[in-house]
């Protein structure tokens, strides 16, 4: 028989032992990752935030270390499995959000269409380049009067002989003005269509968008096509329709929803370190009984998500995960996040409001990860739907 729990001495950073959830493989990957944020990331990551840069040479080592479209088969991409790209998002986003969405979209907005609904041209012009970060992507659906409803996008495509010709404005495009293609998408005759473009093409033009407050360490742009001219092949050949962009923000879902994950336990972790360390009244803060209670509750959260996370990573593995799993995971373990962050500011006090520790650049971070990709009322109403079979849409 075990020896009975003694207080204490259970892991405050893996309360429930989760790693033992995972395989050697997993663990080996999740533990490089980590280990390349601590590197490349931490150090740094608040100066890039209050300057509003993102360090492109960060790009080639995530390729490198086969980050990028890494849960994608052939054409350079690592192939691993669901989980795996999960728990490096975790990692990722741990650091900061900003970089875990630079591989999101690089992986599952921008290489992703060309990888499932691409030609094999197409496939083997952008793809290695992507998977090795010589190349940039984005994905062009927001626009500025068309968020949460894609089908009321403006943006048009035109048939002028064999050629398609472009005419639109797209927002809140990350990674836009440092791409070398972008996945558009467009009205057409035919229906909704999606466009391999390449940025250096005439008539494209990309626009940094500046004085954010959140998500600083990421370029974010406004994409604006004025008659950019494509030949006939431009076109990616496999999906007409809304659900070729939406199977898109499904895949980046999917990665947010255990990269949010990382955020939280960012800032559960600063501040049970920092309740050690601060002394009122001649003893720790950690030692109150309300900054317990504080405490435990990001504990609770920072578990239940990874554990609901796990739990919808092995589900796509095994080919059961359906696409309102996923929205429930994004909007659960996001909102979780984000209250674990403003939980974890109240402990640092005054202090959680610097860069010098990560919690309101997480928080900040949050904000946006809560709208993008779907917003909160959108998962909502795709699971209220799921349990009804009453669509609340309009």
């Amino acid at each position: 028989m075990a020896d009975p729990l003694k207080p204490g001495k259970l892991d405050p950073l893996d309360f429930l032992e989760i790693d033992l959830l995972l395989t050697g493989e997993e663990r080996l990957l999740r533990d490089t990752v980590r280990q390349f944020v601590a590197d490349k990331i931490t150090p740094d990551v608040g100066e890039w935030f209050d300057e509003g840069t993102f360090p492109r040479e960060l790009i080639k080592e995530m390729g490198d270390l086969g980050l990028l479209g890494m849960h994608l088969e052939g054409y350079g991409c690592a192939g691993t499995s669901a989980v795996a790209y999960g728990l490096a998002c975790t990692e990722l986003e741990a650091g900061d959000s900003g970089v875990r969405s630079f591989v999101s979209v690089q992986g599952s907005l921008a290489m992703y269409p060309i990888w499932a609904f691409g030609s094999e041209e197409q496939k083997q012009r952008w793809l290695p380049g992507m998977a090795a970060g010589d190349l940039i992507g984005c994905f062009g659906l927001t626009e500025p009067d068309s968020g949460s409803d894609p089908g009321s996008m403006r943006t048009q495509a035109r048939r002028d002989g064999d050629d398609w010709v472009l005419n639109g404005t797209k927002m809140w495009i990350t990674n836009g003005s440092i791409a070398d293609v972008a996945i558009v998408w467009a009205t057409t005759d035919d229906g909704i269509r999606g466009f391999v473009v390449p940025t250096d093409v005439p008539g494209f033009t990309a626009n940094k968008i500046d004085k954010k407050m959140s998500l600083r360490a990421s370029v974010t742009s406004e994409l604006v096509l004025s008659d950019v001219r494509l030949p006939h092949d431009a076109v990616l050949p496999g999906v007409t329709g809304l659900k070729g962009p939406l199977a898109c923000l499904n895949e980046a879902r999917f990665g947010i929803l255990f990269g949010a994950v990382g955020a939280a336990r960012a800032c559960y972790e600063a501040a049970l370190t920092y309740s050690l360390e601060r002394t009122q009244f001649d003893k720790p803060i950690a030692s109150f009984q309300l900054t317990q209670r504080k405490l435990v509750e990001m504990l609770i959260g920072v578990n239940n998500s990874m554990l609901l996370a796990m739990h919808i990573g092995r589900k796509r593995d095994e080919g059961t995960l359906s696409a309102e799993h996923v929205n429930y995971g994004k909007l659960t373990n996001v909102r979780t996040a984000l209250e674990i962050a403003r939980e974890a500011r109240s402990v640092l006090g005054a202090n959680g409001i610097t860069l010098e520790y990560p919690v309101i650049r997480h928080m900040n971070n949050l904000e946006s990860v809560f709208t993008y990709e779907g917003t909160n009322e959108i998962h909502t109403l795709v699971l209220g739907q799921a349990i009804t079979g009453i669509p609340a849409f309009s």
